[in-house]
């Protein structure tokens, strides 16, 4: 049993005396410990070597009183294992050398077995949870199937993935043979990583926003559902959508146990939105990090009054920045693990 289930019991909607707190990206950039490992490896050795995934998982978890670990890994060693050919570029992001821009080159992309190419995460989860001897749950995670495509596609990082978008619209065929690609591919990942012992997993949407709210339902929402429905009957599912405010009435259908809101919805309209039924998780601005421990600390009181401690995970908006000092990294997750009910 896990001995500070506060995560699980707030994903079981269960009273709480606080909320859980945990944050995007919280293994990364702004500890000078991973950064010493970053300046040793490359981002890709890190993700891949078992026992670097399971270092950098437990450095955040060393230092602050946080209630999840999550797993150290990208979202981009899905397409990898798929035979896409992903690269980190310095000062760049993510490269692919020659993008998904053809039916040809959808119907040639593997659907493949897991066990085999992405065997290095399911022994980073079992290292990782040795370590972790049930202390707090550990979380597993993957990009949504729009997100993946987008890269794909694209070819690296955009302001507004306008090339992905014309693809979508231009070969609808390919853009959906390649979307139930990424998304079978994506539930055996993460049906194993259950196995393994994750106790949620979490999908990333991080450009759900860049859709209308009519092409989100037909490129992004139904192969999320899908996943949702493939891995809700195993684990706790958490559906985290960036800028994609206007579907938490249709995720709020669906058999996900919490859904994420970034910083630009009320707390309030969030609630309202989800009929008060969903476990909300968020929304604080990772940029307000920069503002002075005693002002987050504030923020994050506020925060917490205003989605009501229960039903609820503290969480960043997005992933924290990675020149946010960790003292203000701190100020936020000790604001949770301190708060008090206004009596």
């Amino acid at each position: 049993m896990i001995k500070n289930d506060l995560y699980l019991k707030a994903l079981r909607g269960e009273t709480v005396e606080r909320p859980p707190v945990w944050m995007m990206r919280q293994a990364g950039r702004y500890l000078p410990e991973f950064i010493a490992l970053r300046d040793q490896y490359d981002f890709f050795t890190r993700c891949q070597t078992p026992e670097l995934a399971a270092e950098i998982t437990l450095q955040p978890i060393r230092r602050f009183p946080l209630d999840a670990a999550i797993l150290f890994s990208d979202i981009l060693v899905v397409p990898q294992a798929m035979g896409i050919d992903f690269k980190m570029k310095e000062s760049v992001g993510p490269w692919l050398d020659t993008p998904i821009r053809t039916m040809e080159q959808v119907q040639n992309i593997e659907t493949p077995d897991v066990n085999d190419t992405l065997g290095y995460v399911f022994d980073a989860i079992e290292l990782t949870l040795q370590k972790l001897d049930n202390e707090i749950p550990l979380i597993g995670f993957a990009g949504s199937p729009w997100t993946i495509l987008c890269y794909c596609v694209e070819g690296k990082g955009s302001k507004a993935f306008d090339i992905a978008k014309s693809f979508c619209f231009q070969q609808p065929e390919a853009a959906h043979l390649l979307l139930q690609k990424i998304t079978d591919t994506t539930i055996a990942y993460l049906k194993r990583k259950v196995e393994k012992g994750v106790s949620a997993v979490q999908i990333f949407d991080s450009w759900g926003g860049m859709l209308s709210p009519t092409d989100y339902q037909e490129f992004s929402w139904q192969y999320i559902n899908q996943i949702v429905e493939a891995l809700s009957p195993l684990t706790h599912v958490v559906v985290f959508g960036k800028g994609c405010w206007f579907a938490l009435e249709d995720m709020t259908m669906s058999k996900a146990s919490a859904l994420g809101v970034d910083w630009t919805i009320k707390p309030e309209f969030a609630r309202t939105l989800t009929n008060h039924t969903m476990t909300l998780q968020g929304n604080f601005d990772p940029a307000r990090l920069h503002s002075t421990p005693e002002t987050i600390r504030k923020m994050v009181t506020e925060m917490i009054n205003r989605f009501g401690k229960d039903r609820y995970i503290a969480n960043l908006g997005h992933g924290i920045l990675p020149n946010v000092p960790v003292e203000n990294a701190e100020a936020f997750i000790r604001a949770v693990v301190d708060w008090k009910p206004n009596l």
